[in-house]
């Protein structure tokens, strides 16, 4: 970010001036600077309004249908977290109780995912899907360098095979770590990666194939469970055994409880790791993340740091370090109060609210659903054929005046040529919501079918919001 050019300490305190506490005309005759830091101290009311009003700009984070971010928490676990902000995660020596939490979500998470034997399940707690995916794919990476060891030294080139609709976070883990994203695009009305084309993709450089249990654009899971079996076949017929990692940021806090069919995790001999977001399906503020591996033998253990540090012996493997307790106890207290059956109702009140508002955007006539919100509680939606006057952007931008925010964005490589709608439900986003959201949007569409044509042909750039 470029810095600020010119002083800015003249401006005019245009703050409510009984917040100057004793004194109405307050302390301060004109606003603090912005790009330095102030002289000299102000009342705590005071800041905190000069903050509090800034704020406001902001969306309000409940009506935010772009995110997959939590955004409501009970009160009880506000609290919980408010007492743990201080304590150091990372400090296990000191805050053994916590770190004990830590280990109680891991083990419940091994259970609840199938492993083989929950108590030889490795994992860890993170600051979310990100960093689980890149310690999950730095498991991988290792593997992949110890079973080929000569090859590598020579010069081989590891290779991840993914879909294109991967988080950005695995083209992050490729580049920063030096392996090659063999990345399948989307074709006709495949979204996401099967079978056919992960296996076409794999050979002696493979560390793994990356499924993903709920696409981030429209919401479906990855056929894991196909994904595994093709693999099997491609191992009896070449002897290339490749592992697979389930990127479950949002899928791993959903299918448990609402697709108990699938088996898409550990139950997969072929599964070798797991990820999930904690702030996401999990119902926890941001951020929290998990990873799980299989078993020991699936996490190489010289990537396992053990460190003296503030007194204790320690074993850790993350990229971060100092990181609060807070968001762990809050996924701790999560599991405690719900339990498996309250996250089934919560997950499927959240799955019946994607499906009902799915059908009435639907009923409108003008839209096109991708996906129906049947497997994750998401759904993406496009514009019918037949409709000239405006487009995805068009929509989003209005939705966004009455504070709605819905992404508008075009799919990747091969499908360019399709923007879609995308919405999320998450807990807190009511049917009472979305009943006002199906209001307003058909209200809006009666007036876009007046425009002569979609904005962008007018000049106005489409504005693709955030939707990861």
């Amino acid at each position: 970010m470029a810095l600020h050019k010119g002083r800015d300490d003249d401006r005019r305190l245009a703050v409510n001036p009984l917040l100057g506490e004793a004194d109405p005309l307050g302390p301060m005759a004109v606003a603090p600077p912005l790009h330095r830091l102030p002289d000299g101290p102000m009342p705590p009311a005071t800041a905190y309004r000069l903050i509090h009003d800034e704020l406001l700009l902001d969306g309000n984070a409940r009506l935010n249908l772009a995110t997959f971010v939590t955004t409501w928490m009970e009160p009880h676990a506000a609290t919980l977290m408010s007492e743990c902000f201080d304590k150091n995660m990372i400090d296990k020596d000191e805050y053994p109780q916590t770190a004990e939490l830590e280990r109680r979500c891991v083990a419940m998470l091994a259970d609840l995912w199938h492993a083989p034997d929950p108590d030889q399940a490795v994992g860890c707690s993170t600051t979310g899907s990100s960093e689980a995916c890149m310690l999950a794919g730095l498991a991988l990476k290792r593997r992949w360098m110890l079973r080929n060891a000569d090859r590598y030294a020579a010069g081989a080139r590891p290779n991840l095979v993914m879909g294109i609709n991967v988080q950005v976070c695995w083209e992050k883990f490729c580049t920063y770590w030096e392996v090659e994203p063999r990345l399948v695009p989307m074709q006709g009305e495949r979204f996401h990666l099967d079978a056919e084309q992960a296996v076409a993709l794999c050979d002696e450089d493979t560390i793994g194939v990356v499924a993903v249990l709920g696409s981030t654009f429209d919401g479906s899971y990855e056929p894991v469970w196909d994904i595994c079996t093709a693999l099997d076949g491609l191992q009896q017929r070449t002897g290339l055994d490749v592992p697979v990692h389930v990127d479950g940021a949002s899928g791993g806090m959903v299918a448990p409880f609402l697709d108990e069919e699938l088996a898409w995790d550990f139950r997969q001999p072929r599964v070798a790791s797991i990820n999930t977001s904690g702030h996401k399906y999990g119902l926890v503020y941001p951020g929290v993340g998990w990873a799980l591996w299989r078993d020991h033998d699936a996490l190489p253990e010289e990537l396992v740091f053990r460190v003296n540090y503030l007194g204790g012996d320690m074993p850790t493997f993350a990229l971060n370090f100092s990181r609060p307790g807070s968001e762990v106890v809050a996924q701790y207290y999560t599991f405690l109060r719900l339990g498996r059956d309250g996250y089934r109702a919560v997950q499927q009140a959240s799955r019946d609210v994607a499906g009902r508002l799915a059908a009435g955007i639907e009923a409108l006539g003008c839209f096109r659903l991708l996906t129906r919100g049947d497997q994750l509680p998401v759904f993406a939606f496009t514009i019918t054929d037949d409709i000239k006057a405006f487009d995805v952007f068009d929509v989003s931008r209005r939705l966004r005046e009455r504070g709605w925010l819905v992404p508008a964005y075009t799919f990747p490589e091969q499908r360019t040529d399709l923007a879609v709608l995308r919405i999320v439900c998450r807990n807190g986003f009511s049917q009472d919501l979305a009943d006002l959201l199906l209001a307003d949007l058909g209200r809006l569409v009666e007036e876009l079918h007046h425009q002569p044509r979609p904005l962008q042909q007018f000049g106005v750039k489409a504005r693709s919001a955030f939707h990861h």
